[in-house]
């Protein structure tokens, strides 16, 4: 169902390792990945539940719902735009990948997947 997006945003973005749909729940829902050397499921599925926390503190901060967050470690860049309340679009890149390529392609999609999930 989201094979094409996702395939899509990976193709082209350089450094692109990954892309997905996942729940916050950490179950994933659709993926395609370029680069098996980094475990991209279990990778997304921890930071999920981070994500999850950082969603409860915007709220109890009240400074907003959750939009985007970036990870950044010395061999992966983790890029999410949130899609529903109960599911994320993630895109997992190389420290050399091309971030701000990422985030548009990722922008870009939000309405394609998010009318995906919604059956419309």
């Amino acid at each position: 169902m989201f094979r094409e997006t996702l395939e899509k945003m990976a193709n082209n973005c350089d450094g692109a390792i990954a892309t997905l749909v996942m729940g916050f729940d950490g179950i994933p829902v659709e993926s395609v990945i370029k680069d098996e050397s980094v475990d991209v499921h279990t990778v997304s599925t921890e930071f999920s539940f981070v994500l999850t926390q950082v969603r409860k503190a915007a709220e109890i901060l009240e400074v907003g719902l959750l939009d985007e967050v970036s990870i950044r470690s010395e061999n992966l860049t983790f890029v999410v735009r949130v899609l529903t309340e109960e599911y994320f679009l993630g895109m997992a890149l190389s420290p050399q990948g091309n971030f701000g390529k990422g985030r548009f392609l990722m922008r870009l999609a939000l309405p394609e997947l998010r009318a995906e999930l919604s059956g419309a």
